[in-house]
C-alpha cells in the first residue's frame, strides 16, 4: 500500500454542502460520511461483515481506550489495529480529547498534558500531545487526531479562551510530533487538528486561523453537542467553516442526531460520528426512513411490517416489527443486533443519499423534506 498522492479532493457543491473523496492507504473515502463508532476496536453489536455489507467506508477507534486495553504495544506486536481486528477499510482515531470532557472526576490537566486514573483498574497515565501522536502511530490509524480539551456547556468566556489556547498550543506539539515520528507500518497517517472555542464566534475564528496556519491534512470542529442548543451549534459550524479551508475535509466529531447531521452537512461539513445509533439501539430506539419507533412499546406486538422497508440491509427487509420486540422483551441479544443494523443502516443510507443530492443539485429540498420524515415520531 502506497501514499495516495491527493489526500482530499473537493468533487462538486451545491450551496454551502459539499460532495469530496478522501484517498487512504485503506481505500477511498466519499464524502459526507458518517464514521460508526468502534471505540474499542469493534462496532457494538456488529459484525464486521455487516459492516462491510452496509458499506460502512470508514470507523472510528478511541486512542484512550485502545491504549488501555489491549495496549500499544500488542497492537504494534500485531502489526496495527487493521491487522489485529482484521478490517480491511480506514480507520479513524480520537485523541482521547473527549475523555478530557467526559471523565473530568478521572483527571488531572495542566500544560504538560491529561493524567487519566484509569476507568478500568486505577492506575495513573499520562496523555501529552506527543505521547498521543506516538499512540496512535502504534494503532496505525489512516487519520489521527490531535490532543485536545473540550470544555463542558455553559462556560464562560475566559475560561473557553484559556482552553482553547491551550488546545492551540498542544495542537502544535502534535504538529511537530508528526513529522518527527515516521508510521510504523509503511503508510500515510493523516493528522487533523481540533478548533474548539465553546460558543464564541472570536474564539472559533481565533482557533481556526492558528490552526490553519499549522497546515494540518483536515481539520474537525469539536466541542459542540455538549448541551448547547441546536441553533448555537450550527451557528458556530458556520462561522468556523468561513475560516476552515476549502480544500480540506472538514470533520464535525460526535454528532448527532439525523437532523444534526444533515443541517451540518447543508453547512459544509464532510465527515461524523456518534454513538447515537449504536446506543439508541440497545435501548430499542430506532431509526427509520418514515420516523423515529420505540420497539418496546404494546403497538408492535402484531405487527407483521418490516422495520424499515425503505433500506436495503438484511434486517430492515427481513425482520417484522413485532419479532424485534420480542427479542427486546425477552432479552436476546440477536435484538440488539437487528436494532443497530438498522440504525447504522439507517445514518450510512443518510450521508450516501446526502452525496447523491449533493451531485444532482436537489440537496436543500431533499434535505428538507427528509428532516420532516425522519423526524415523525411513530410510537
Amino acid at each position: 500500500m502506497t501514499d495516495p498522492s491527493q489526500f482530499f479532493t473537493l468533487d462538486t457543491t451545491n450551496g454551502a454542502a459539499r460532495a469530496g473523496t478522501v484517498r487512504t492507504a485503506h481505500g477511498v473515502i466519499e464524502t459526507p460520511i458518517f464514521m460508526p463508532v468502534g471505540t474499542q476496536g469493534a462496532v457494538k453489536a456488529m459484525e464486521h461483515r455487516t459492516l462491510e455489507e452496509l458499506d460502512a467506508q470508514i470507523i472510528l477507534g478511541n486512542t484512550y481506550h485502545l491504549y488501555l486495553r489491549p495496549g500499544t504495544e500488542t497492537l504494534r506486536s500485531m502489526g496495527g489495529l487493521h491487522r489485529f481486528m482484521n478490517w480491511k477499510r480506514p480507520i479513524l482515531t480520537d485523541s482521547g480529547g473527549f475523555q478530557v470532557f467526559s471523565l473530568r472526576e478521572l483527571r488531572t490537566m495542566n500544560e504538560q498534558g491529561v493524567t487519566f486514573r484509569s476507568h478500568i483498574d486505577g492506575s495513573k497515565h499520562l496523555f501529552t500531545p506527543e505521547n498521543v501522536v506516538d499512540m496512535q502511530r502504534a494503532i496505525g490509524s489512516d487519520i489521527m487526531m490531535v490532543l485536545d480539551e473540550c470544555t463542558p456547556y455553559p462556560v464562560d468566556h475566559d475560561v473557553a479562551r484559556r482552553s482553547m489556547q491551550q488546545t492551540t498550543r498542544w495542537a502544535r506539539r502534535a504538529q511537530d510530533q508528526h513529522r518527527a515520528v515516521e508510521p510504523y507500518y509503511g503508510f500515510a497517517q493523516r493528522h487533523f487538528g481540533i478548533v474548539q472555542g465553546s460558543v464564541f464566534p472570536d474564539l472559533r475564528i481565533e482557533s481556526a486561523t492558528d490552526l490553519v496556519a499549522m497546515d494540518f491534512d483536515g481539520y474537525a470542529i469539536g466541542g459542540l453537542a455538549v448541551g448547547e442548543e441546536a441553533q448555537l451549534m450550527y451557528d458556530m459550524i458556520a462561522v468556523t467553516n468561513t475560516v476552515l479551508p476549502v480544500e480540506k475535509p472538514r470533520y464535525l466529531m460526535g454528532v448527532g442526531t439525523p437532523e444534526n447531521i444533515l443541517r451540518a452537512i447543508g453547512l459544509g461539513i464532510d465527515m461524523f460520528d456518534c454513538v447515537m445509533p449504536t446506543r439508541n439501539a440497545r435501548n430499542g430506539t430506532l431509526f427509520t426512513t418514515k420516523g423515529r419507533v420505540n420497539i418496546k412499546n404494546a403497538r408492535w406486538k402484531n405487527e407483521d411490517e418490516a422495520v424499515d422497508s425503505g433500506l436495503d440491509a438484511w434486517a430492515s427487509q427481513n425482520v417484522s416489527m413485532a419479532y424485534l420486540r420480542h427479542l427486546f422483551h425477552a432479552g436476546e441479544i440477536l435484538g440488539l443486533m437487528f436494532a443497530t443494523m438498522q440504525n447504522v443502516a439507517l445514518y450510512l443510507w443518510l450521508a450516501r443519499s446526502a452525496r447523491a443530492h449533493i451531485v444532482a443539485g436537489t440537496f436543500a429540498s431533499w434535505s428538507r423534506e427528509t428532516i420532516d420524515q425522519l423526524n415523525e415520531v411513530r410510537s
